[in-house]
């Protein structure tokens, strides 16, 4: 499933770092430039409205919004792999959640289309409790 760093580089490096900068930051647009029309992603909020698959670029800028509301986060990647339609991302999250300390790995699945991002699925190393008492 690996290939070349130069690859990696390419759509999931650039995937993860836009990904990464949106929710630290708060700007979606770079990531939004990266995604196909038919965008939509999963993230594993024990929340209602949020625990089925989300559709479209708003929907991602009120998740976006929605996290940084209760999370301070800063993210580090640790393990990168890709093959032609997929890439993955291991990473390290770390900060305050609803004011408390956090720290928690995770992954992310990116489907791409050529080279946008059409989907991606995140899956949590453990529950997020917190959300759900804030």
């Amino acid at each position: 499933m690996e290939k070349s760093l130069e690859s990696v580089q390419s759509r999931t490096r650039e995937g993860f770092d836009a990904f990464k900068h949106a929710l630290e930051s708060g700007d979606t647009s770079h990531f939004l430039q990266q995604v196909t029309e038919d965008f939509h992603f999963f993230v594993p909020l024990p929340l209602e409205g949020w625990d089925h698959e989300q559709q479209g670029k708003e929907r991602f800028e009120e998740l976006i919004r929605f996290e940084r509301s209760v999370f301070q986060m800063q993210l580090t990647p640790l393990i990168m792999l890709e093959n032609d339609d997929n890439g993955m991302v291991v990473f390290r999250s770390e900060g305050l959640l609803n004011g408390r300390d956090f720290r928690n790995e995770l992954a992310i699945v990116f489907e791409f289309e050529g080279e946008r991002i059409r989907c991606f699925r995140e899956y949590v190393g453990m529950p997020l409790k917190n959300y759900e008492n804030p």
